[in-house]
């Protein structure tokens, strides 16, 4: 099969011939119907996540057919319309076994610890508890936009922010992590406030459910133009960006008890930054990462999108061959466009 190959990391990738994939024991082969290109595959092809071994293939936001089983599956069959979260868990540790697959000690990461999704066939591992059934009303490019920001999104609100009606939530940053987050705290009843250093992209964020928007190059201590626009700090708050200065501003946003959630990466030489430990004391705020979200959860977010209360669709971008994917993966750092840009062409 083709599939888009790095044979060292920041070296662009190439179309290759390659195996094709088969299953393991507990696996499963799909046929892509789509995937995702997010910054969590750039901050993999640029050598900052050390699960990766050379060549690889990136992707890990699938969406896709069944086209072949291990001999271990039961629940999943040939022909079977799926989509997983970028963490699969194994099943059997402790984690997994108190429901949290997303944390799994042992965890397969298409993308990341096997090669990924940027090729026509995946082979998945752990596929009886992870892979997710589609709706018949859910296309492959738009269940490939769930697979990580998304529902990583999800979590981060709905889970781990535990945001309710009428809470003040403050999205820093709005790429499709920042811009998911924006359409489901608003689902979910939340007053939202969008930072972002773009206007266009900041006037994609008031459609999609922002009440007020800060354009950071524009004020002089956006910490305190977020406090002042909601009345004395968000309620709850997201780095969605994954940069040392967000996630500062995230924290210090928030009002007394406040709930600050990491959702965006940070890597390499950003992984340790400075964090307002003083005010997180005094203001008892709380502090919470969010990685993914599991199978087994998928229901909720399912749900509101069928019955129209969450449009993912509307969060797309452009939709890539598998070339031009390349070319979405390699330049991803330059923040150009706004959504979710999926290959879809193989």
């Amino acid at each position: 099969m083709r599939a888009a190959v790095y044979e060292q990391f920041q070296t662009r990738p190439e179309i290759r011939t390659v195996p094709d994939p088969v299953p393991t024991p507990d696996g499963v082969v799909l046929e892509v119907g789509a995937t995702g290109v997010c910054r969590s595959d750039w901050h993999g092809w640029m050598g900052h996540d050390p699960d990766i071994r050379l060549p690889h293939v990136p992707g890990h936001e699938i969406a896709g057919t069944v086209v072949a089983v291990g001999a271990d599956v039961r629940r999943w069959r040939p022909g079977d319309r799926v989509t997983l979260p970028f963490v699969a868990g194994c099943g059997r540790c402790a984690e997994c076994q108190a429901g949290h697959q997303q944390v799994c000690e042992q965890q397969f990461q298409p993308g990341f610890t096997h090669w990924g999704s940027f090729a026509p066939f995946v082979g998945i591992h752990y596929a009886e508890q992870n892979l997710v059934r589609l709706p018949d009303s859910l296309d492959f490019v738009t269940a490939a936009s769930l697979g990580c920001r998304f529902a990583t999104s999800f979590r981060a609100v709905a889970q781990q922010g535990r945001v309710r009606g009428g809470e003040w939530l403050a999205v820093h940053g709005c790429g499709g992590v920042g811009l998911s987050a924006v359409m489901i705290g608003r689902a979910l009843g939340a007053r939202v406030v969008a930072v972002d250093i773009d206007d266009a992209t900041l006037t994609r964020a008031r459609e999609l459910g922002a009440e007020v928007t800060v354009n950071s190059r524009h004020v002089s201590d956006t910490v305190q133009a977020v406090r002042d626009l909601t009345g004395g700090g968000a309620h709850v708050s997201l780095d969605a960006l994954g940069h040392p200065q967000t996630a500062f501003n995230s924290v210090a946003n928030l009002r007394r008890r406040g709930r600050h959630v990491q959702v965006g990466l940070l890597l390499g030489d950003q992984s340790r930054p400075a964090l307002p430990m003083d005010a997180v004391i005094a203001r008892e705020l709380e502090i919470y990462g969010s990685h993914g979200m599991a199978a087994h959860t998928y229901p909720q977010m399912l749900s509101m999108i069928e019955s129209g209360l969450l449009n993912p669709a509307a969060l797309i971008g452009e939709r890539l061959s598998l070339e031009e994917g390349i070319e979405a993966l390699v330049t991803m750092n330059q923040f150009t466009g706004t959504g979710v840009n999926v290959i879809d062409r193989f």
